[in-house]
């Protein structure tokens, strides 16, 4: 059940794409609000209280339900494994960033490019010269599929396999959302009571992020230029502040061929008063690395070369997980 709830709901997200502002999206932001509101009293353990509410809380709701309609009918099970994927896992969530960046890079219009980049991430992309452009725009798309897609994909089957249903696949675009969300809150100088709640947060999530991170790593290896990416993963990784996404980026750029890594561009910080989606380019690990993997430099053919890493990687996973299917159901 778990590929068929995968595969159709990555259908469908590539038929009818979540738009974004959604009523779901803005529930998260209000229950993000309320819980550190209701539940911060400004100590430091505090901090991890408000998380635990905030991630847990959503969990415990899915896998009620899951619950119940698991006992009176698998088909039932099924639509809402679908419903609650539809809404954690997809390629176009963050893809249409990807797709203007890279379609005003072929048509010559730079300007524009830079300025839906600075919208996407955050950064102050008008000084950059093209290269970095280009290295700023691979390094957060792969990240944004990691995060889209190759972990929830992960979680989702874990969770799965231990009967849980969606659950993991929830707690992790939760864990996810809220090292977002109040990295926001701190940056925009709006920061709730307590202040250690971004740091606390973005640990959390480095933590559920730790396996998947690796494992999406070692599809990148295993579909793009195996030595050079277990190599450029050994020796490069530690370019980044981040672990987790310097174990991610050194692998896609030695399976790419591609130097990632350098000095970051600017933080612009959000507006005041910005929208419900004025968070969402700022994510744990932004900061650039701390010098450059091997490789040619980034061009637009590498932007396509990203693109097919990322689907065939997902072609991978996906066969794995119907090739455990299978002899789940045979056995």
């Amino acid at each position: 059940m778990s590929f068929l709830a995968v595969l159709l709901a990555l259908i469908v997200e590539q038929l009818r794409p979540l738009p974004q502002g959604n009523p779901v999206h803005e529930a998260l932001i209000d229950w993000a609000r309320w819980t550190a509101r209701n539940f911060d009293a400004g100590r430091e353990h505090h901090a991890w209280v408000v998380w635990a509410v905030t991630v847990s809380a959503p969990s415990l709701v899915v896998f009620g339900l899951f619950s119940l309609f698991d006992h009176y009918s698998v088909v039932l099970a099924l639509l809402f494994n679908l419903v609650v994927l539809y809404l954690t896992l997809g390629f176009r969530q963050f893809s249409h960033h990807f797709t203007d960046i890279r379609d005003a890079l072929e048509q010559g219009q730079e300007e524009r490019a830079r300025a839906v980049l600075q919208q996407w991430r955050h950064l102050d992309a008008s000084e950059l010269p093209r290269t970095e452009l280009l290295r700023h725009v691979i390094e957060h798309a792969l990240l944004a599929a990691h995060r889209h897609v190759f972990g929830v994909f992960f979680w989702f089957v874990l969770g799965s396999a231990m009967g849980l249903g969606p659950v993991g696949a929830v707690a992790y675009r939760m864990a996810e959302f809220c090292s977002r969300y109040w990295a926001f809150k701190t940056r925009a100088e709006v920061a709730a009571v307590n202040e250690g709640l971004s740091q606390r947060s973005q640990l959390a999530f480095s933590v559920l992020d730790y396996v998947p991170a690796r494992m999406t790593a070692a599809g990148f290896a295993i579909v793009g230029n195996f030595e050079e990416a277990v190599d450029c993963w050994r020796q490069h990784a530690g370019l980044w502040k981040n672990d987790n996404d310097g174990i991610l980026l050194s692998a896609a750029a030695g399976a790419c061929g591609v130097s990632l890594g350098g000095a970051s561009a600017p933080v612009v910080p959000p507006p005041p008063g910005a929208g419900a989606t004025g968070f969402d380019a700022l994510l744990p690990g932004d900061e650039g690395g701390q010098g450059s993997t091997p490789g040619a430099a980034p061009t637009l053919a590498h932007l396509r070369s990203v693109v097919g890493l990322v689907w065939r990687s997902m072609v991978l996973w996906m066969l794995l997980l119907a090739l455990l299917s299978l002899a789940n159901r045979l056995g």
